[in-house]
Order: C-alpha cells, then sequence, then structure tokens
C-alpha cells in the first residue's frame, strides 16, 4: 500500500530518470524524454503491483509488462536493471550498441525479462490484448474452483503515436468486446510528437472512444508525478474485472529539463551534456555523476529478487497441489506450456486419393486440421471473418468470447492487422499454439505484425487462401501477384504453396513441427487434382521444400520444369506434350524454397542438376526471385500485372498459363540454350 511519498521514493525514481539520460547522452542517441515523464509510472508498476521474478524471467504466472511506445526502451532497461534481472551496469552503458543486451527499441530474445519486441506503433498493444486472451482461455481452461493455476495480468504503456495507429483500435475494439478484465493499459498523453505538439494532428476523444468500446477509463490528468494517485489509479483498474482499462495521464516529456521540458527535441535526441548537468541540478542530483547509483536505491529495488523468489515459489506450492486433485489436467497444462505434440498426433491425418476428384488444398486443410485438433489442445485461432472460406473452424468447439474462454475458435472480425498482432501475442504468452487466416492478398494489411512474429521466432501459423488469379471473379483487389515474393523474401518465415491436397495435408505436418519462426500456408480455392501417393515421393519432398515429382525417362533430362500450388499441375501435361517431340523433362515441385535452402548442396544438387542448364520455372505470381533457381539461361512465366475479374480457369488462359503457352515457352529455351539435344531434335522443335 502506497499512502504517501518518501525520500527513498525520490531517490529511486531520480536513479530511473539520471540512468536514462545518461544512456542516451553516452550513445548519442535515443528517447530521453519518455523515460524522465514515465519514472514514477514505472516505479509505481514495479515496486507496487508487477508479479514477476528476476531469477526466473519466464516464470509462467508472473504478470506481462508490454512497452508498446518502444523508443522509450531505456525505462524498461533501467528497471530490469535496478530490480535485479541479468544485466549490468556495463549494458546500460552499452545502450545501443553492437552486441549489446540494450538495444534502441526493445527486442524479444536479447534481454532479459522483455515480453515482446517493440518499436513499430501499436504493435505492443495489440500483443499485449493477445497475452490477455491466452491468460482467459487458459485460466478458463485449468482453473477449478481453490485451484487457480492461471491468474495474471498484462499492462501495457503507450503513447500518443500508438494510438494514432488504426491497428492498436481493431486491438482495442476486439479486448472490450471479449471483456478482458485482466488487461491494463497506461495512455501517456505528453501533447508531443516528433513534429510538435499533437494538435498539429491528433484531436481526439480518447477516454469517449475507448468508453464506446466498453473499457473502463480513468483520466488522472497532469499527475504523472503523484504516486499516491498512480497507485489509486492501478488498484481501481484491477478492480474493474470485468473489462480492460485504460488509465489517461497527462504526463510532461523530458521533465525537468529547465530547456527541453514539453518539446519535441525532447522526444528523439540527447539533451546535450550541458543541459543534463542542469536537469540534474534541478533532479538536486550530482552533476558530474554519469550512470549513479545510491547504494540505498540498489537495497531497495533489490528487494524484488525475494519478492519474486516467494511469489514463484507460492505458486510452485498452488500447481504441487492442483497436480495432486487433477493429475491429467496437470499433465495437459505442462504440456501446452511447451506446445508439444502428443504421440501420434497425426495418425489420423488423411492420405488423399485421385479417385476423390479435384480438391482445393484449402478444403484439404481444413479437412487436415480437424483430423488432428483434438490431439493438439493447444491448437487455437480463427479467421478475419472468413471462415467458412479459409476452413480454419475447429470442430466441435465453439467461439471464444467473453464468458466462453474455454473455446478454440476466435472470431476476429475483418481486423487482419490484430488478428496476426495478437496471434503473436498468443505465442509470446505460452501455453498456445495460434494460427491466424484469411485471403493471400490480405496479409498486406498484416505484413508489419507478421515481420515482428519472424524477427521473434515465433512459431505462428498463417493460413492464406485464395492464392491466386485463380480465385476468379472476385478480380484484382483479391487476386494476390506480389505477394509471394513479397513474403519469401521475409527473413526466418517459412513460405509453403502445396501442390495438392497430400502436399497440404505434409505441409502441415512440417509447420507444426516448426518452433523457430512463423510459417505460412498459400492455398488454393478452386479445386486441384490429387497426386497419387503410391507414385511420389509426397511427404519427404515436401519437407525438404522441393522434389522431382515426375522424372526425366533417360536419367539425365533435357530440361527441368519447376512451380508451385496449382501450377505444377500444369507442367506435368506440359512435359507430357514435350515427350511427344523427344524431350525429356523432369518437374520439380517446390512448395517451399526456405526448406529447400536448409537443404544439403548435395541433396539440392540432386534435384536441380548443375550441369541441366535449361530450367523454366511457372507460377501464377510474380516471377521476382525465380531467377535464383532457373539461373541466368532459364526462364519464367509468371504474372507482372495485375489480375482481373473472370472465371479463373479463363484468367489462366489469357495470362498465360496454359499447356501451349508454356509448351512454346520450353521450346524457345531449349533452342537458346545446350540442353542435350541432338541438332537434328532441336530442329523439329
Amino acid at each position: 500500500m502506497l499512502e504517501k511519498t518518501n525520500l527513498l521514493d525520490e531517490l529511486c525514481i531520480n536513479t530511473i530518470r539520471t540512468l536514462c539520460m545518461d544512456a542516451v547522452q553516452k550513445a548519442n542517441s535515443g528517447h530521453p524524454g519518455t523515460p524522465m515523464a514515465l519514472a514514477p509510472l514505472a516505479y509505481v508498476l514495479w515496486t507496487q503491483f508487477l508479479r514477476f521474478n528476476p531469477e526466473n524471467p519466464k516464470w509462467f504466472d508472473r504478470d506481462r509488462f508490454v512497452l508498446s511506445n518502444g523508443h522509450a526502451s531505456m525505462l524498461q532497461y533501467a528497471m530490469l536493471y535496478l530490480t535485479g534481472y541479468d544485466l549490468s551496469l556495463d549494458d546500460i552503458e552499452n545502450f545501443r550498441q553492437w552486441g549489446s543486451k540494450t538495444p534502441g527499441h526493445p527486442e524479444y530474445g536479447i534481454t532479459p525479462g522483455l515480453e515482446t519486441t517493440t518499436g513499430p506503433l501499436g504493435q505492443g498493444i495489440m500483443n499485449a490484448v493477445g497475452m490477455a486472451m491466452a491468460e482467459a482461455h487458459l485460466a478458463a481452461v485449468f482453473n477449478h474452483e481453490g485451484h487457480s493455476i492461471v491468474d495474471h495480468h498484462t499492462y501495457v504503456f503507450c503513447g500518443d503515436g500508438d494510438l494514432m495507429e488504426g491497428a492498436s483500435h481493431e486491438a482495442a475494439s476486439l479486448a472490450g468486446h471479449f471483456g478482458l478484465g485482466k488487461l491494463i493499459c497506461v495512455y501517456d498523453d505528453n501533447h508531443i510528437s516528433i513534429e510538435g505538439p499533437t494538435d498539429l494532428t491528433y484531436s481526439d476523444d480518447v477516454a469517449g472512444r475507448f468508453e464506446s468500446y466498453h473499457w473502463h477509463v480513468q483520466d488522472l490528468g497532469d499527475r504523472a508525478n503523484d504516486l499516491v494517485a498512480l497507485f489509486e489509479a492501478f488498484h481501481r483498474a484491477k478492480e474493474a474485472k470485468d473489462r480492460p482499462s485504460l488509465i489517461i495521464l497527462r504526463s510532461h516529456i523530458g521533465y525537468g529539463s529547465p530547456n527541453r521540458q514539453d518539446t519535441r527535441e525532447a522526444h528523439g535526441e540527447p539533451l546535450g551534456e550541458e543541459e543534463v548537468k542542469l536537469t540534474k541540478r534541478f533532479y538536486g542530483w550530482p552533476e558530474d555523476k554519469k550512470f549513479f547509483v545510491p547504494e540505498e536505491v540498489l537495497a531497495h529495488m533489490h528487494k524484488a529478487v525475494s519478492r519474486g523468489r516467494r511469489l514463484e515459489g507460492e505458486w510452485k506450492e498452488k500447481f504441487a497441489a492442483y497436480r495432486k486433485v487433477y493429475p491429467a489436467e496437470a499433465a495437459q497444462f505442462e504440456a501446452a506450456l511447451e506446445c508439444d505434440l502428443p504421440e501420434g498426433w497425426d495418425a489420423d491425418i488423411p492420405v488423399f486419393l485421385p479417385s476423390e476428384g479435384a480438391i482445393a488444398t484449402r478444403s484439404a486443410s481444413g479437412r487436415v486440421l480437424n483430423s488432428f485438433a483434438s490431439k493438439v489442445p493447444c491448437l487455437m485461432g480463427g479467421s478475419a471473418d472468413l471462415s467458412p472460406s479459409t476452413k480454419t473452424l475447429i470442430s466441435g468447439s465453439h467461439y471464444f468470447g467473453k464468458e466462453r474462454y474455454a473455446h478454440r475458435n476466435v472470431p476476429w472480425g475483418v481486423r487482419e492487422h490484430a488478428m496476426c498482432a495478437c496471434s503473436s501475442g498468443m505465442a509470446l504468452h505460452g501455453g498456445i499454439r495460434p494460427y491466424a487466416a484469411t485471403f493471400f492478398v490480405f496479409t498486406d494489411y498484416a505484413r508489419p505484425a507478421i515481420r515482428l512474429a519472424a524477427m521473434m521466432a515465433l512459431p505462428v501459423i498463417y493460413i492464406m487462401t485464395h492464392d491466386s488469379i485463380g480465385l476468379g471473379e472476385d478480380g484484382p483487389t483479391h487476386q494476390p501477384v506480389e505477394q509471394l515474393a513479397s513474403l519469401r523474401a521475409m527473413p526466418n518465415l517459412c513460405v509453403l504453396r502445396p501442390a495438392d491436397a497430400n502436399e497440404t495435408a505434409h505441409a502441415w505436418r512440417v509447420v507444426m513441427r516448426r518452433k523457430t519462426g512463423p510459417s505460412i500456408l498459400v492455398l488454393s480455392r478452386q479445386g486441384l487434382p490429387v497426386l497419387d501417393p503410391s507414385k511420389f515421393s509426397i511427404a519427404e519432398g515436401v519437407s525438404k521444400g522441393a522434389y522431382v515429382l515426375s522424372s526425366e525417362k533417360s536419367g539425365s533430362p533435357h530440361m527441368i520444369l519447376m512451380g508451385s500450388g496449382s501450377e505444377v499441375h500444369l507442367l506435368l501435361q506440359v512435359q507430357e506434350k514435350l515427350a511427344e517431340d523427344g524431350v525429356d523433362a523432369r518437374v520439380v515441385s517446390m512448395p517451399s524454397w526456405e526448406l529447400f535452402i536448409e537443404q544439403p548442396q548435395s541433396y539440392r544438387d540432386l534435384v536441380f542438376p548443375p550441369h541441366v542448364k535449361v530450367r523454366l520455372a511457372v507460377e501464377a505470381g510474380s516471377p521476382l526471385g525465380w531467377r535464383q533457381w532457373v539461373g541466368d539461361a532459364g526462364d519464367v512465366v509468371g504474372i507482372t500485372r495485375f489480375g482481373a475479374s473472370a472465371p479463373g480457369k479463363e484468367n489462366f488462359k489469357r495470362y498465360g498459363f496454359t499447356v501451349e503457352n508454356v509448351v512454346e515457352r520450353a521450346k524457345r529455351l531449349l533452342k537458346s540454350v545446350d540442353s542435350g539435344l541432338t541438332s537434328s531434335a532441336t530442329k523439329k522443335l
């Protein structure tokens, strides 16, 4: 209970402020103003409310803290150092330097105690909503009366820029609709942006807007230095158990700086040596001491270590008691935390037969998903109001929602960006393996969230359907062209575009086992022939990213035909047609470039023998990137303009994805490159 401010409180707060100023000044780069303004807020939260254990930053039932305004990273680093995490004063002094544990913006996996990577504004709020959703779901699934093993809050600091980003409001709307009562957000209303006063661009009624989202809202006014008011606000927010809370706080950026307080210069540049001294004088701080931490401050703040040890110990006792009463659920809970796949999880994945006729890979995906969903209870996700089209509903489960937190189908609504960023939050929280689905073209709405998931190596699964001009009449606004090339360019994102139902089944095996980053399944709307599993090595081939689907007859091909998805079937027809003219071609199905690149060179050379220079790639998307596989002498049949509103088959015809056109392109290539064909055979082409 905090009833009044004492000198030790002030000493701790000014230590936080001066550490932040000194670190930014030494780096000659950074954002000092917000940490200086929010030091009292951070101090109250970390010493009075936040439940954490510095000795075990991954303790499951800790509270989560997200600094959505990630440019204020030094504030979080100062708090982590002072409360005893594995962060030293040297780390603080190395702020923003190569290889340091204190990068310019918070980076998940670099700094102990950080819950997520933030910096692109709005992302942290969305991640936090996902974390709160995960907590609500796991609590509903595992808690029993007298045995609450999942019981923690998610706290967020955000600024004007976060709330200017529209995506943050997608997530705020969801949080209010779902009644996430353990989500508490503090909005730093400092009236300053990089260009100047926020009234240049921003006059929203923030309180009214969040009240309309069904949030509990408190406007504290100009009380950023009133520790008692801050304490009482957090206390009231925790009491509002049926809805998320927003605390609006009018702070003064660069607080205490005689010449920089409440100016745009305080936002994103060092104060300057002289201004740092003047500000320290205002705080009553030794002006010439840099990175000075009084012993009594460190002793006081380090009490967090023993407190955290006690809190985790108490939770472990709770869990031990839970295990005695609910042993099966305790085992399921522990498996969920690791997202372990149970033995035989994929035993019921269907094997598709050609006799079933044409099957859209989106439909095959839905059948595969539901073949194992009941065996993998940590799997949870949904679609941006497109589940009937993306085939992503888990059978036997209802929609997640207020008073329905135990269910696994998430109704995201038409909120692609929030869907993907909240899914990242769920993955970061732990205990859930999230998936998110929409039409492939709409990955553009969610790209920043996908990028951060890749950066953080989160095992989120994206299910993206309607993968090409083949979707037909909806036209170019819904037909992806550049998306495959764009997403393949993203580091640590595994893109899989299966050619049929069986490749789709094995693609699911790949993504479920992959824990080192996000994966994206790119699936067709239109029906595709089923590749005969008795004739092709599909399982091994998909896991390796590319494989010889149909071999040449002679053992040494005249040319290699390669592609992904629906175009693979076209290549098989082209192979047959070329054979009539004496051309012995190999067909390579290439569902995933990323997986193929991971294979040893010896395997890659088996698929693409270096001496075979005549190579033709066919894919209904941008040709960008294919040159690395076809080589300088090869060719690519792709799409370099937007699609059209017409039946899918007509689109493929108009855009050149026909046997006749591809055969003609192949023959032209054979004539221009040494293929091993005799001169007489070449003349016949």
